[in-house]
């Protein structure tokens, strides 16, 4: 069965962006990517993450060949190739998905929609690239309203430049 894989780069603080939702001290290639991005053939992500990845990419989506799932409560102001705007539940979207054969979904954030599909059990695996940086303040990897959920760490590697990975199977 194809595995929901929440995926995200954030800061030794536990944040996923700055307060303005940048996320510039995510720069440079993330560890681990190239490996990652051969196990998935779809993405998830709220419409924020979108802004954002358009926002880091000059202005244009590159959805890297993966087909693209935007979930969000309003109507899109655009249409992008490759990216299907959705008002389904969590639990309505990953049922379908996981009904088509591909492989595993990456479910690449923000905050809220993590919250969404953890309380919903819909998440398989959390894999964290912790980069070597305080900011201080920003947008939470995990904000309050988590149930609590005990996790089974499968890796944990160092990378050059002091970013650490560690994969987490949910129980």
């Amino acid at each position: 069965m194809r595995q929901v894989i929440l995926n995200v780069g954030i800061s030794l603080d536990g944040y996923i962006a700055r307060p303005n939702g940048s996320v510039d001290f995510l720069s440079g290639p993330p560890s681990g990517m190239a490996e990652f991005f051969r196990t998935i053939d779809v993405g998830i992500m709220g419409r924020k993450t979108l802004d954002a990845a358009i926002e880091l990419n000059g202005g244009k989506y590159d959805g890297h060949g993966l087909a693209a799932f935007v979930m969000t409560r309003s109507a899109p102001a655009r249409q992008l190739k490759g990216v299907t705007f959705t008002s389904q539940t969590p639990v309505e979207l990953v049922a379908e998905l996981r009904a088509r054969a591909g492989k595993n979904i990456w479910l690449m954030g923000g905050g809220e929609l993590a919250r969404e599909f953890l309380t919903a059990q819909l998440v398989d695996e959390i894999h964290l690239g912790v980069v070597p940086v305080l900011i201080g303040a920003g947008i939470p990897v995990f904000p309050p309203g988590f149930p609590e959920r005990r996790l089974e760490l499968l890796e944990n590697k160092s990378h050059p430049g002091g970013v650490l990975t560690l994969k987490y199977r949910c129980r």
